[in-house]
């Protein structure tokens, strides 16, 4: 019993723990962003260069500083983020620190010696490496100005898009991703106010975000007008297929099976029998999510027809630990003929 409590510690802790490491600490009550200004400036190169002056009001709460989070995979797609850079306008700590947390960077900005408290301002900057997409006759932008992981209101939002060249077209459109369903041009959205302030260049305004909300832009260059690379894309996270659930659905079955001949003559099997399944199983799914988080993060993990089986193994093997953890209707005769 001891074995199988271990190994189903293992199997689901382990998974808990990166989940809860990587939540954000919730916002106090009562805080919020006056205003965030976000600058957009796609380049020649085809890299995408963000700025970002966030007001905070702390509402007096002492806080080291805030934490803004970048995504650099979504569903599949690739993104790296570069150059981190940050400072305060009034005086806040303003140390970065840049980590990777399952599909985004977090980027902490303050100091963890100093709270602060009351209307801070902050500023960063960062790269955006494999942003754009090429299509047929164009290249495309399509990214969240401001990022749906802010747990406080916005009051008001400005972004400015600057371009190399004149655009086919730069949109804006703000509210829940729930909607939006990673689209900027989908219906239910709010479109932002704002217009072109010459060729190259499109400011955009949107006040009284929510929670969580995003403004999410849209801009199209002529073909060329930028350098584009392929995009970057990474395994998917769940690559099963008929063949690992087959294996599954075999291990499911099969420990209750290889129970049938002790069960029969009441006997126990030996912990040796479902240890050797059980501890093939974990191997197994092991190997298949580590080779790909060894080599890219934990953003990376893939699994497949390899953890399937394993958990079909897992499942028999574990199946005998614990009915060789019960005593089997022999031992309980001999035992009340002792007492007798």
């Amino acid at each position: 019993m001891r074995d199988m409590v271990w190994v189903v510690a293992i199997a689901v802790g382990i998974p808990l723990a990166i989940v809860c490491l990587a939540l954000p600490a919730h916002a106090a009550p009562g805080e919020s962003i006056p205003t965030y200004d976000v600058v957009l400036e796609i380049r020649p190169d085809g890299v995408l260069h963000v700025r970002e002056t966030i007001t905070y009001d702390f509402r007096g709460r002492g806080e080291h500083g805030i934490v803004r989070r970048v995504p650099y995979r979504i569903e599949n797609r690739l993104y790296d983020i570069r150059n981190v850079r940050t400072s305060s306008s009034t005086g806040a700590p303003a140390r970065a620190r840049a980590r990777k947390m399952l599909h985004e960077v977090h980027i902490d900005v303050g100091g963890e010696r100093r709270r602060v408290g009351g209307r801070q301002a902050y500023v960063i900057e960062y790269d955006v490496v494999g942003v754009m997409t090429p299509h047929p006759g164009r290249v495309e932008l399509r990214w969240d100005a401001v990022g749906a992981g802010w747990d406080v209101p916005i009051g008001e939002v400005s972004v400015r898009v600057e371009v190399p060249a004149r655009p086919l077209r730069v949109g804006c459109r703000a509210g829940s991703r729930r909607h939006a369903r990673g689209d900027p041009e989908a219906t239910g959205l709010t479109r932002c106010g704002g217009g072109r302030d010459g060729p190259y260049a499109v400011d955009f305004t949107q006040g009284g975000l929510g929670p969580h909300e995003s403004v999410l832009i849209v801009v199209r260059l002529p073909e060329g007008a930028v350098h584009a690379a392929p995009p970057r894309y990474a395994r998917p996270h769940f690559t099963g297929s008929w063949l690992g659930y087959t294996a599954l659905l075999v291990g499911l079955g099969v420990g209750p099976a290889l129970l049938l001949p002790w069960a029969r003559a009441r006997r126990r099997p030996g912990r040796r029998v479902g240890a050797g399944p059980a501890g093939a199983g974990f191997l197994l799914v092991t190997v298949d999510v580590a080779d790909d988080v060894l080599a890219r993060g934990v953003w990376a993990a893939s699994v497949g027809d390899l953890t399937l089986t394993g958990l079909g193994l897992l499942a028999a093997g574990s199946a005998m630990i614990f009915r060789s953890g019960r005593p089997g209707v022999t031992e309980r005769a001999a035992s009340e003929d002792q007492r007798a």
